[in-house]
């Protein structure tokens, strides 16, 4: 959802987000996770729509106070001046998201459109500051360079900028951090450098957050997993549009080196369905769905799925179960089940997905005694009492409705 910290759309100035719906409809879904979106232009065109259109978003982090005015006919921005308004807001949004149990990942700085807008209404255009800061010293037009460590000046002034937002939400415990939407693959060297920025200013604050990074198909997965970052976002590992790529039909199986937040912003865009969301979850992973909540502010967000609803309720299922089980205790077993979507504490418990249905067999080998059975329908939304089964070998399960089915096996 786009425009869930900073009003964005083809109007100037953009319409309001109304975040306290929003947060309603998070709480309604049974939701406890949105990426707060930081966009870097306060004036855009992109290749979404051939360059055709003006795109408009607000607050920025840094005061326009001029003199003059930049390309957008607005005072210059001063970057050594940031803006307490945006910040305010910035603490306002993620606590208030805080109250409702919802975690919030702060997004610092936003890649895509680095790499695909023009590049005219960005602050560390040389035009449009007074600081002299020029973002495209080779002046290809284009400014990738600001997400380098090419211009220690610049990366100075996105030091403090990092700092202020760290001063502002540390003593919040529902916070993340997110380097950069899918920066360019030239950007990895600066981005371990905010990685490590945030690590060393952190130990000086009384808590200490998650750090992530996010990656695209042009960048790959390899830098992502070999960062120092606590969490990670993959993208898709065939070309893009491929159907048949594994993070779409059969996530492999999580190893616990770094938490794996898997995003259909990498992988689809918009994409994926409810058989998904309980494949991913059961592999080992925390899934989320870029969702097209707030249509207009973007220029290629014009329709919502047909399933949307669906998969929504379907990640808000997955957490009953992540609060029903020891979910630390669990990891990815897909030897277990016939299905091979399995994640379980071997003798206490075990989530099994049935992506068609029917029957499976579960080794209950490592459990001993009598254990509760529940099956669920991610159609309905209903758990049906399954009675109980006995552990000590393995053991065949059929599901009482038709469609893909979870069961659920515990020791009580």
């Amino acid at each position: 959802t786009w425009a869930n910290l900073q009003d964005r759309g083809q109007a100037d100035p953009p319409r309001a987000f109304d975040y306290k719906a929003h947060l309603d409809f998070l709480e309604k879904h049974h939701h406890n996770f949105i990426r707060l979106w930081r966009w870097e232009f306060p004036r855009w065109k992109d290749n979404y729509d051939k360059f055709t259109q003006f795109h408009y978003c607000a607050p920025h982090p840094w005061k326009r106070t001029g003199p003059g005015n930049a390309q957008d006919g607005k005072p210059k921005f001063d970057l050594e001046q940031l803006d307490p308004a945006y910040f305010e807001r910035l603490r306002a949004r993620v606590s208030a998201a805080g109250d409702r149990g919802i975690y919030v990942s702060i997004m610092l700085f936003e890649g895509w459109a680095l790499q695909f807008a023009l590049w005219d209404g960005h602050p560390f255009h040389v035009q449009n500051n007074v600081n002299r800061i020029n973002g495209d010293p080779n002046g290809d037009g284009k400014g990738l360079e600001t997400h380098t460590l090419q211009v220690p000046a610049m990366t100075r002034i996105q030091e403090a900028y990092v700092r202020k937002v760290v001063d502002t939400v540390n003593d919040l415990d529902n916070v993340i951090y997110e380097i950069a939407n899918e920066s360019h693959k030239n950007s990895v060297q600066w981005q371990y450098h905010v990685i490590r920025f945030i690590h060393d200013y952190e130990k000086q604050k009384p808590k200490q957050h998650p750090v992530g990074m996010t990656t695209h198909g042009q960048m790959g997965n390899p830098v992502v997993f070999d960062s120092p970052a606590e969490w990670v976002s993959p993208a898709h590992i065939l070309e893009w549009r491929n159907e048949k790529d594994p993070y779409k039909v059969a996530p492999p199986p999580q190893d616990g080196k770094k938490v794996i937040l898997l995003d259909t912003d990498h992988i689809w865009g918009v994409g994926g369905g409810r058989e998904w969301v309980w494949k991913s979850f059961l592999r080992g992973y925390n899934p989320i769905w870029m969702d097209p909540y707030d249509r207009g502010t973007t220029a290629w967000d014009g329709s919502i799925p047909a399933n949307a609803d669906e998969v929504r309720r379907n990640l808000g299922y997955t957490l009953r179960y992540a609060n029903k089980m020891n979910l630390a205790a669990m990891t990815p077993r897909n030897d277990l089940a016939s299905t091979q979507y399995c994640l379980a504490n071997p003798g206490r418990e075990y989530l099994v997905y049935l992506p068609e249905g029917g029957e499976v067999t579960v080794d209950l080998t490592a459990a001993s005694g009598t254990l509760t059975v529940e099956w669920f329908n991610p159609g309905t939304g209903t758990a049906t009492d399954g009675g109980t089964a006995p552990g000590g070998a393995k053991r065949a399960f059929k599901a009482p409705f038709g469609g893909h089915a979870v069961l659920y096996v515990w020791r009580t």
